[in-house]
């Protein structure tokens, strides 16, 4: 199935903010079920000339949907290089993130404030963020999408051998 890709310039700018698009050439691929569509439906609508692509993998309604196949395609499309960073929304996030968890290369996380979602991705190289549409309310989730696309991983040393060890468990299991 293709998903349909949105480029969008920014129009309308406020004189003191810099959008993401000028300094990060993010393109985000976004996806949730049938409990995380409004939220999702709202970010796609207030991020979506915010990033060099907005790639919305669905749902695309409120019709009864498995979130599994959501975090798949979100996954696809940062695996296969068409997507730098991920969102995924469900009811409570916690479906998505585990389901995305399980594909290897993905790092996901439930992120329901502005510190976990930069956080996770300066130490942890967090590339799919996972909240809850029926958790959080959009004004907060806005703030979190925010800090998440503007964050980037920082290699310091200690967080690289902490990642290392992540990705090894990830390669052999236990």
């Amino acid at each position: 199935m293709a998903y349909p890709v949105s480029v969008v310039a920014r129009s309308e700018l406020d004189p003191f903010e810099k959008p993401m698009s000028e300094s990060l050439p993010l393109r985000v691929a976004i996806g949730g079920d049938h409990a995380g569509f409004p939220l999702k439906k709202m970010i796609v609508e207030r991020f979506g000339d915010q990033v060099n692509a907005m790639i919305d993998c669905g749902a695309h309604s409120e019709a009864s949907c498995d979130y599994p196949d959501f975090a798949v395609a979100v996954a696809k499309e940062i695996l296969e290089g068409r997507a730098d960073k991920g969102i995924m929304v469900c009811g409570s996030g916690v479906g998505v993130s585990v389901a995305a968890n399980k594909i290897h290369g993905i790092r996901a996380s439930i992120c329901h404030d502005t510190y976990s979602a930069h956080q996770g991705v300066e130490h942890d190289d967090m590339n799919v963020l996972c909240i809850g549409g029926r958790i959080i309310g959009s004004e907060l989730a806005f703030e979190i999408v925010q800090t998440f696309l503007g964050a980037q991983y920082e290699p310091e040393d200690r967080h690289a051998r902490r990642l290392a060890k992540v990705l090894e468990i990830e390669k052999n299991g236990i």
